[in-house]
């Protein structure tokens, strides 16, 4: 594994201080940098994010869980509370909730492989500034459309933009329950985020380590009365 969560490229830097609009704006050069492209080695480690607060709400807690791969033995984890100051806009969550995310994987003592986040454009936003390949894990859809898979484990179809443009992929993770949006983040296509994502989750419709991070965030959340 390697050191360092907290280090990127310095291109990659900027203010988390902004208004609407120029998130907006910052939201839309990010996207020029993204490269789509098969992973180089397979992970040996995969973190999971997550964070919780309500949804006008300030308090948040974040939550880091790594997991070795494919075994998936819990390693490490690092929680962050702290308080969210970006407004909540739809489709600018990624500067809401990235601060104190980021906090979060700058605890950890060494840098995940790759990391799949509860939600889709925070995936492309947080893997950029943390330089690592990365994962979105969706319970429900922020764009696109996409055509129900069949009901079995693995099968899924592809989510596309008006235009007809495939954006990412809605993975049916077990048999019997809702799928999930799987979108890829830098540094990794595809196919290779929908195998990473079922891997993942071998027992619940959701990967491992993101269950995980969401478990632990609920209970902290709980503790400290942000409800």
């Amino acid at each position: 594994m390697k050191k360092g969560a907290g280090s990127r490229p310095p291109s990659l830097r900027h203010s988390w201080s902004l208004t609407p609009g120029e998130a907006r704006n910052l939201q839309i050069g990010l996207r020029a940098k993204l490269r789509f492209s098969p992973l180089r080695r397979s992970p040996r480690t995969v973190a999971g994010a997550d964070i919780s607060h309500l949804r006008f709400g300030r308090r948040a807690v974040a939550e880091v869980v790594v997991f070795s791969f494919p075994d998936l033995e819990r390693i490490e984890e690092s929680l962050a509370l702290g308080e969210v100051a970006f407004p909540y806009v739809p489709g600018l969550l990624s500067f809401r909730e990235g601060p104190l995310l980021e906090r979060a994987f700058e605890g950890l003592r060494c840098r995940p492989d790759l990391v799949l986040f509860d939600g889709q454009g925070i995936a492309s936003h947080l893997g950029l500034r943390l330089g690592v390949p990365s994962v979105g894990c969706a319970k429900s859809r922020l764009w696109g459309e996409a055509a129900e898979p069949p009901d079995e484990k693995g099968a899924w179809s592809p989510l596309r933009e008006k235009g007809g443009k495939v954006v990412g992929g809605l993975l049916r993770t077990r048999k019997g329950v809702k799928p999930v949006y799987i979108s890829p983040g830098p540094r990794i296509d595809l196919e290779g985020a929908i195998r990473i994502a079922l891997a993942s989750s071998p027992r619940y419709r959701i990967p491992a380590p993101i269950r995980a991070a969401h478990i632990r965030t609920n209970e902290e959340r709980r503790r400290l009365g942000i409800v």
